[in-house]
């Protein structure tokens, strides 16, 4: 594995994927692996593992904050920067444009044939990345036990937040009853739970957006649809976005690659121009890198006690099990037709038996082959 590496390389490798980036952050996280756990060796399946988990316990966009975790982890402070702007720019300035576009025509583009055959494809390239992850977090019997009992109830509704520290904490409670004369809990406490408070403003100016959007930056857990619940009350309550401007909005962010917490860009440009996309996308953004900068340091005193890695051993096998669920979730939105029942097949079947295909190939080819049939 790669201890360092240089900082070119980080921009090449992320730049790239935010530009293919489609499909969302289990998506996002299923392309990470294939680029620096299968093709260029950076880092092993375990250490991939325990960066996901680390990820999964702080707020913010959790395919973003991966990226950044694994530029902080290849190259340092630059590395972090690197890889997080370069995963980051591309769904902003194109989100910028569309945002603009708008703003003129009161319109989107029209994608959905598109979107029909890729939302597919990219479950196949979530299974066929989360099999080996599958494989390498379940280490025992009780952990196997956690991870079945986070994916169903994942499935029925619970908070992710809640199964992820629950799992945690419950390996660590087994652990401390199985090794007593040796649990000593010494450098971590898990993240505090953080309810948000209604922020209301009167007036769109920069500096409410910017504390507005650092707010939900700082606390919101969850996935982006999580993002658009508190916008409906942020903005849409207030009066300072229409509901119709949400939902584009909501389209945009399903239909751009990179992070749907780009949607912001959008939504900034619509209450103030250009001044207004550019400080929401900086403070919806800004603390993820706050938040992995202090914690992947921690990580190798997570992996060094006992009781703590137990913690992020359960925390590993937690999150599998909800992007899984998450993956169910799609599959029923999306797979609704023979159309669709096809191009996952064919999807699947690629995605498992040419393991070293780019993911961007299964991505182009369900769109396309979405486009064809979406005609029939």
């Amino acid at each position: 594995m790669q201890e360092n590496v240089n900082v070119k390389e980080i921009a090449k490798v992320f730049g790239k994927l935010g530009i293919i980036g489609f499909g969302g952050p289990a998506a996002h996280i299923a392309m990470m692996r294939d680029e620096v756990v299968v093709k260029r060796k950076w880092m092993s399946e375990q250490h991939f593992l325990d960066l996901l988990g680390a990820t999964n316990l702080i707020p913010g966009p959790n395919s973003t904050e991966m990226a950044i975790h694994i530029g902080y982890d290849k190259g340092g402070w630059k590395g972090l920067l690197t890889a997080g702007l370069c995963f980051i720019l591309p769904a902003v300035l194109i989100t910028g444009i569309l945002a603009y576009l708008y703003s003129l025509y009161r319109q989107l583009p029209e994608v959905q044939p598109f979107i029909y055959g890729i939302k597919p494809a990219i479950i196949a390239i979530i299974l066929a990345a989360i099999y080996p992850l599958a494989k390498q977090s379940v280490k025992s019997i009780n952990l196997g036990l956690i991870g079945i009992t986070v994916l169903l109830a994942a499935v029925f509704g619970v908070n992710e937040i809640y199964l992820m520290f629950g799992a945690g904490l419950l390996a660590f409670g087994l652990h401390t009853v199985q090794n007593r004369q040796n649990n000593t809990l010494q450098s971590i406490v898990p993240f505090t739970f953080l309810q948000v408070t209604q922020t209301t403003f009167w007036t769109a100016t920069n500096a409410k957006l910017f504390w507005t959007f650092l707010k939900i930056g700082s606390i919101l857990y969850g996935s982006g649809y999580v993002l658009f619940a508190f916008l409906d009350t942020e903005l849409v309550a207030t009066g300072l976005l229409t509901r119709q401007q949400l939902m584009d909005a909501i389209a945009v962010g399903q239909f751009t690659p990179g992070p749907v917490f780009s949607s912001v860009t959008f939504i900034g440009f619509q209450i103030n121009g250009l001044s207004g996309a550019i400080i929401s996308t900086i403070a919806i953004f800004l603390p993820s890198f706050v938040f992995v900068a202090l914690l992947n340091p921690l990580m190798k005193k997570l992996r060094n006690s006992k009781g703590l890695s137990a913690f992020l051993d359960a925390v590993n096998v937690a999150s599998v099990a909800i992007i899984i669920a998450v993956c169910y979730e799609m599959g029923k939105e999306t797979i609704t037709d023979w159309r669709t029942i096809l191009i996952a097949v064919l999807s699947i079947a690629i995605t498992f038996g040419y393991k070293k295909l780019n993911s961007a190939v299964v991505v182009l080819g369900g769109s396309l082959l979405g486009y064809v049939l979406f005609q029939i």
